[in-house]
């Protein structure tokens, strides 16, 4: 079966202990079987979905293409992947309650929120939090927080969320 991944999801591909696999932004039927890509894009090809903004979908991923990969890593083996990203490893399988109100303006940015316990609301929030695309449609006061987004980051999933998550916490 031949592979092919998108530069978002290369690491957790390598990680989960798929050896051959090509790489390509916009994955398209003849490139191979099967595409591992974000779970927000769309090919006309079999693929497998998977989600990297929060601790527990970097895990979940990693587990799920493992098992794919036919040597499923044990949590353990996965958990080890954590050892150098403490807010990652922190917010993994998190249940935190924070009493922080926050407007959202982006779906992705929704899990990752969520993850660091503020309560998502419409109205009467403290902070409005945006991705960096948005910048131009949001008007910026001492209450906006901009957050990286795909485009803006590192590809490597832990690097990317230890970056979302030290914003998020810098408003407590």
């Amino acid at each position: 079966m031949k592979i092919v991944t998108t530069p978002m999801c290369e690491e957790i591909v390598r990680l989960a202990g798929i050896k051959d696999y090509a790489v390509n932004k916009f994955p398209q039927k003849g490139d191979g079987d099967l595409a591992i890509l974000l779970s927000e894009s769309r090919v006309e090809m079999d693929a497998i979905q998977i989600k990297i903004n929060t601790s527990t979908q970097i895990f979940e991923s990693i587990k799920k293409i493992s098992g794919l990969a036919g040597n499923e890593l044990s949590d353990e083996e996965i958990l080890s992947y954590f050892d150098d990203y403490e807010l990652c490893r922190k917010y993994l399988n998190s249940d935190f309650k924070r009493y922080v109100n926050v407007k959202v303006y982006s779906e992705f940015l929704k899990d990752i929120v969520s993850d660091v316990g503020f309560n998502i609301v419409a109205d009467d929030f403290d902070y409005v939090i945006y991705p960096d695309y948005l910048k131009d449609k949001v008007i910026e006061t001492e209450n906006t927080v901009e957050i990286p987004s795909h485009n803006s980051v590192s590809k490597n999933p832990f690097d990317k969320a230890e970056l979302r998550y030290g914003i998020l916490e810098n408003l407590i």
